[in-house]
C-alpha cells in the first residue's frame, strides 16, 4: 500500500498554510511595532518645546508638524508657532 501521492498533497497543503499562517503573524506583528513605535512619542520638557517660535522657526514650518495642533515626536498640543530642538524645515 503506496500512499506517496496522497502524503505529498496533504504536506504541500500543510507547508502551505503554515506559511500562510507565519506570514500573516509576521505582517501582524510588524504593524504592532509600527504603531507602537508612532505612539512612543517624547513629552515637551524633554524635546525643550516652547510656545513661541525661534527667531524665523517654528512648528508650522516643520516637517514633523501634523496640523492642527500635533507633532510626530512630541506629546501634547503643539502650537503652530511653538518651537523645539527636533524642527526640520520642510523642504
Amino acid at each position: 500500500m503506496n500512499n506517496d501521492g496522497n502524503d505529498c498533497k496533504r504536506m504541500s497543503r500543510r507547508v502551505a498554510l503554515s506559511g500562510a499562517a507565519l506570514a500573516l503573524g509576521t505582517a501582524a506583528i510588524a504593524a504592532a511595532a509600527s504603531q507602537a513605535a508612532a505612539q512612543q512619542k517624547i513629552n515637551q520638557a524633554d524635546a525643550n518645546y516652547q510656545g513661541t517660535p525661534k527667531g524665523n522657526l517654528h512648528c508650522d514650518a516643520c516637517l514633523n508638524f501634523q496640523p492642527p495642533n500635533a507633532c510626530k515626536f512630541v506629546q501634547g498640543n503643539i502650537s503652530p508657532n511653538g518651537w523645539c530642538q527636533l524642527f526640520t524645515p520642510k523642504s
